[in-house]
């Protein structure tokens, strides 16, 4: 499943693997932590259909386990990294500690949840993953205040970096 969206998204989501409803769909976040990022979108005040929304693996992995580290680089290099490129977005929403990972490794997300970091000249957002605050109550409210600090975080990013001027037009000869 490579994800959904926008070809021009401004912001990119990035969870860990399909789940059950997701592998049946065959889109990402459409189950119960699918409904819940919809929630925290609005908040921010986004629309699903203004972001791409992907996972690092991009299978589901048998029995719902934890993706393995060969999935992981398999699916990053063959996929997500040419995703990114494409795509463009100026800010990538990393959910859960396996797409944190992959732009902080070696940070504890709940030490950098909500913290935007600049990796490889792009704004990276590390949050918690929409499925954790669904089972542990205690990453729901962070997980909602770091959501609705995202609209600050963005107009702090396009003043930094407005987008380019017009359009290019084709010139005729004639």
């Amino acid at each position: 499943m490579p994800g959904e969206g926008p070809a021009d998204a401004e912001v990119m989501l990035i969870g860990e693997a399909p789940g059950y409803h997701e592998d049946q769909q065959g889109r990402p976040f459409v189950g119960p932590a699918g409904r819940f990022l919809t929630e925290l979108l609005a908040r921010a005040g986004l629309r699903r259909e203004e972001v791409f929304i992907t996972n690092v693996v991009k299978c589901r992995p048998p029995n719902n386990r934890d993706p393995a580290p060969i999935e992981i680089r398999t699916c990053t290099s063959t996929w997500l990294e040419k995703q990114i490129e494409i795509i463009n977005p100026r800010v990538v929403i990393t959910l859960g500690r396996y797409s944190t990972a992959l732009f902080l490794p070696n940070q504890s997300i709940t030490k950098v949840h909500g913290q935007p970091h600049q990796v490889n000249g792009r704004v990276i957002i590390p949050m918690f993953h929409p499925a954790a605050a669904l089972h542990q109550e205690r990453f729901k409210e962070p997980l909602i205040k770091d959501f609705e600090r995202l609209p600050q975080i963005l107009a702090e990013v396009r003043r930094q970096s407005p987008a380019a001027g017009p359009e290019p037009r084709q010139l005729s000869f004639f």
